[in-house]
């Protein structure tokens, strides 16, 4: 099974960058599932249901939010009812929506959860004691289990994919908008990355405009952070997952620009 995981989408940009580059990776790597981090997707900040639509009219199958879940407003009057966007599962018991959901095309059934890191974050439930049981009796009903850990830490995302190593399928890292260099597919079977990096403008800070932040940098002064434009990338990674043990065959971290190549490393194939 060929999944791939866009990473943190960031505003227009981001929703123009997955229009623009997921048809020829759908192509590319005839891949069976979309899942996208769109915490970022409206304004950068937060998820409309107008934009959620947008997204899966591209093509995108399901998403996942982070610690940006409740910016806008209007995601409290339709997460309850949307089946294919889920938030951190490691928020109180009635907080609306679910940190957890499943999706089946092509016959395969997959499960997702989306978990907080809480290090630099909110301190939300521990999600190194509460994912256990959600994952036990996530594979009762599938041996696909991919898991979005929206964290700061690197250290907390490290840890957690040794924790879950052999549990589940893949753990993605996500939330920093800088993919990392460490993809890779543990030694009992679960694909990890401590970063998938960022979808939207790439000549930015973290999708921000580069000005404003240098020059909160130099004044220390705030500033009303406003999402970049310029250039769009997609980042993210491709997964092949055994659909009949749930194992991990490889992981690919994936790049995409539309923008000169001359001075920069080249994007993956």
């Amino acid at each position: 099974m060929k999944i791939l995981f866009i990473a943190d989408i960031v505003g227009r940009p981001g929703r123009e960058a997955v229009a623009a580059f997921l048809p020829e990776l759908r192509k590319t790597y005839q891949l069976d599932l979309v899942i996208a981090n769109a915490e970022n997707a409206s304004h950068g900040r937060g998820l409309t249901r107008d934009t959620a639509t947008e997204l899966y009219d591209y093509g995108v199958n399901f998403l996942t939010m982070g610690n940006h879940v409740w910016d806008q407003k209007d995601i409290v009057k339709f997460i309850d009812n949307e089946n294919k966007l889920i938030r951190p599962a490691n928020y109180p018991r009635g907080v609306p929506g679910k940190g957890y959901g499943f999706v089946s095309l092509n016959g395969i059934k997959t499960g997702i959860i989306n978990l907080s890191g809480r290090i630099f974050l909110q301190p939300l439930d521990n999600p190194f004691t509460m994912i256990i049981p959600l994952i036990n009796a996530m594979a009762q009903e599938t041996p696909i289990i991919i898991v979005d850990f929206h964290a700061e830490a690197t250290s907390e995302k490290v840890a957690l994919g040794w924790f879950l190593n052999g549990k589940v399928s893949a753990v993605i890292g996500t939330h920093t908008h800088i993919q990392t260099a460490d993809a890779r597919v543990l030694n009992q079977g679960t694909a990890y990355i401590t970063d998938a990096g960022m979808t939207g403008p790439r000549d930015s800070v973290l999708g921000v405009k580069k000005e404003i932040i240098i020059n909160n940098f130099l004044t220390q002064m705030p500033a009303r952070f406003e999402v970049a434009d310029g250039v769009h990338q997609l980042n993210g990674v491709v997964l092949d997952i055994d659909e009949k043990t749930g194992k991990a065959r490889s992981i690919q971290p994936i790049q995409r620009d539309n923008g000169e190549t001359e001075g920069r490393r080249p994007l993956s194939p």
